[in-house]
Formats: structure tokens, C-alpha cells, sequence
């Protein structure tokens, strides 16, 4: 009888393959934490350039009290589902807060920001409803549409006409409505969707708008709502979803609201239903890492004064990036998987941390090295990264030489 791991066999044998080139980037251990920004990893100080802590706010002093003080009025978890016992007056309270922050009626929370997705799109759409993604689409939201039933239709990374193009051609079925769903920054390139020419389509078009802000929660906007806010179109988005391990620095999920029958949810979206609660401890520090958020806009003005650093930096000395302009991810692309492996360790070496990205999950079969800058980086620091990526690259290209020859 096949094992039913057998499946899995060339995935395996790549993955083997990758791996004698030195680290493993899949069990990368970070072994201590120092700041938002350093770690020791394989025994050496490290620069990490690739965690999504956007803010720098994981180590607030005030925030980890509160997570402390979390744990002891309320305990280690909840032990149940938010239907069943797990609704705790934290959860209420950031669910106030965020519904708060985002100009919003209703909110709900989630365990994780993939829960997120999954719960809110399996809840919306069902069997007569037809959804439209992004091609780029996270993970999540593409297993959030196959767990709904509903027809998926796919169009072209933010080419607004091919939506246009799918919307005509696939008209509302029997009973059913029509969900369009984007992100506000695409994590794997940095770029963000046409999201005004996207909700100009809801003239035309019948249907509703779900909005992915994970990536440019606290990022964009003047008051870091997203990239809905930085585009003055909030009030043609109909859901927004998002995540609380990025800016949030913590772990979780929310989607946000002005439907009035948005709680229904509650009841109907089996991925919020039979999940436990989200931990007491992250729902106090993520409460407090929010009002951080509010309370100190200088921390995006600093952000982006980094990201620019960082993508010129990279740029002047002749790295192809994923997107051309300005973003805290910032994409390197590199000319194989091979040599994407090879600096990807090189840079360890020189004490960088970056992601290693390789397709699938990658745009276009892209070879990448992810950055994702941070508030808390220093100038310093960057300038560490940039220099460690053309010594990463002399390696690489050193490697392929030898190889040649």
C-alpha cells in the first residue's frame, strides 16, 4: 500500500537539495531574542531584515506588562471556542478597540490572521456565490474560497480592465452574490492593488469588496487604517480583514465591518465557531500595541524613511527589485533558485536575516530575498543589510564561476 507521505517525494528531494548549501531556512532557529531588530541565530548576533514587525513594537515594556498581568487574572488560554466559553471581556474590549480605530460598526476577532480569511471568506460566500481574487492572493485566501463552495474566478495581478473583463463575463448566478477580494500590500512584492480604480468598478458591477490589509495595517494611511484609508475609498469597502502578527507584533486576527448583519457571522462561520479563543495574554498585549499605534504616528514617519533607505540603497548598487517603488517589503530578485539559496546563506554568515522566498509561492516563479524594514531599525543597521547583500552577491556570483569553469 502507498505511504501517504509518498506524495511528497519531490518536494522532499528539492528541499534536500537547497539544504546542502548550508542552513535550512525552513528550521531556522532564532535561539534568543535581543530587540526587535537583533537576535542570535546559529550562535552570532544577527540583523533580522525579514520578520514583519513593521512598528518595532514587540518588546514595548508596557505592553509585555499587560500581557503579564493577562495571564494572571485570566490564565494560559480559554480552553473553548467563542461560542462555548471562550468570550472573555478582553476579547470584547479589543474588539471594541479595533472597530474603534478602523471607523467601523462591527469587529470581529480571530486565533490567527489565516483564521481570519478562512472565517470570514468561507462564511460570506457558499455554493451560489462566485468570488474574484487577485492572482497573488495570500494562501489563506485561496483555501478561505475552496473551504466556501463558491465558483473562484482568478484575474491578473491588479489589472483592474481583466477584472473588469471576468465581472462581465461571469454575472451574478441564481441566488447567489459576488465577492471581489484583494489585498491592500502584497507581501511578496510590496506593491499594493489599484484599490480606487477597484471599488470605481462597484458603479458598474454588482458586488461587495473584502480587502486583505495585513501587510498595510499601521503602514499605510494617515492613521495607519491601510491602504483603503490612504486611498480615501473606505467607504466603498465592505470588509476589511487583517492580521495581528504584523504591526501588532502579536498573534491573531480581526475582520472589521459596517454591515448590519455582520454578527451573523458569529453563528455562521464554522472556522470562528469551532476554533478556540484567542489566548488572554495576546489579546491584552495586542489591545496595548493598538493604542501605541494611535498614540505615535512618528513610528510610520520613521518606517517609511527606512524603507526608502533600504530600496535605494539596494537599488544604486544594481539589485533588480521586485517593485519599483518605495515599500517596507522590499524584494531582491535573484537569477535562479540556486543562486537565491547561496546568498540567502551568504548573508546569514554576514549576520542578515532575510526571508527566503521560492515558487510556488512566489508571483511569477520568482526567486526572491524578502526584506520587510522596521521602525526600529537603525541607519546603521540598514546600511549593514545593504552591504551584506553585495557581499552575498560577490559570493553567489563566485559559486556560479566555479561552476562554470
Amino acid at each position: 500500500m502507498p505511504d501517504l507521505l509518498d506524495k511528497y517525494r519531490k518536494l522532499k528531494s528539492r528541499h534536500d537539495a537547497l539544504v546542502r548549501f548550508g542552513a535550512d531556512a525552513v528550521m531556522l532557529v532564532n535561539e534568543r531574542l535581543l530587540s526587535p531588530t537583533r537576535a542570535i541565530i546559529n550562535g552570532r548576533e544577527t540583523i533580522l531584515a525579514g520578520t514583519n514587525n513593521y512598528l518595532g513594537l514587540t518588546f514595548e515594556k508596557e505592553c509585555i506588562k499587560a500581557g503579564e498581568q493577562a495571564l494572571r487574572d485570566y490564565g494560559t488560554g480559554t480552553t473553548g471556542s467563542r461560542i462555548a466559553n471562550g468570550t472573555y471581556a478582553l476579547h470584547v474590549a479589543l474588539e471594541q478597540a479595533l472597530a474603534d480605530f478602523m471607523q467601523r460598526q462591527h469587529c470581529m476577532v480571530f486565533s490567527t490572521g489565516f483564521q481570519a480569511n478562512l472565517g470570514m471568506i468561507a462564511g460570506l460566500a457558499g455554493s451560489n456565490d462566485t468570488i474574484f481574487i487577485d492572482m497573488d492572493s495570500h494562501a489563506s485566501i485561496h483555501d478561505g474560497c475552496r473551504l466556501s463552495g463558491a465558483k473562484v474566478v482568478v484575474f491578473r495581478h491588479n489589472d483592474v480592465e481583466h477584472l473588469r473583463r471576468r465581472l462581465e463575463r461571469n454575472p451574478p448566478r441564481e441566488g447567489g452574490g459576488r465577492l471581489v477580494i484583494v489585498e491592500g500590500l502584497y507581501s511578496m512584492l510590496g506593491d499594493t492593488a489599484p484599490l480606487r480604480e477597484i471599488v470605481a468598478l462597484k458603479d458598474e458591477h454588482d458586488f461587495q469588496l473584502l480587502v486583505d490589509e495585513a501587510h498595510s495595517f499601521g503602514v499605510l494611511g494617515e492613521t495607519g487604517r491601510g491602504l483603503a484609508e490612504a486611498e480615501g475609498v473606505e467607504d466603498g469597502v465592505d470588509f476589511v480583514v487583517g492580521t495581528f502578527s504584523k504591526s501588532l507584533g502579536g498573534i491573531g486576527g480581526y475582520a472589521v465591518s459596517d454591515h448590519p448583519d455582520f454578527d451573523v457571522l458569529r453563528y455562521a462561520s464554522r472556522p470562528y465557531m469551532f476554533t478556540a479563543a484567542p489566548a488572554p495574554a495576546s489579546m491584552a498585549t495586542t489591545l496595548c500595541i493598538l493604542q501605541q499605534i494611535s498614540a505615535r504616528p512618528q513610528l510610520r514617519q520613521q518606517l517609511w524613511k527606512n524603507a526608502q533607505q533600504l530600496h535605494g540603497g539596494l537599488k544604486t548598487r544594481g539589485f533588480q527589485l521586485g517593485f519599483d517603488g518605495v515599500s517596507p517589503v522590499v524584494a531582491v530578485i535573484c537569477p535562479s533558485e540556486e543562486a537565491a539559496v547561496v546568498m540567502w546563506n551568504a548573508l546569514l554568515e554576514n549576520g542578515v536575516y532575510v526571508n527566503l522566498a521560492l515558487p510556488p509561492g512566489t508571483p511569477n516563479k520568482l526567486a526572491l530575498l524578502r526584506c520587510s524594514v522596521s521602525a526600529a531599525h537603525t541607519a546603521e543597521e540598514i546600511d549593514a543589510v545593504i552591504d551584506a547583500f553585495v557581499a552575498a552577491r560577490d559570493a553567489m556570483l563566485a559559486m556560479m564561476a566555479q561552476q562554470s569553469g
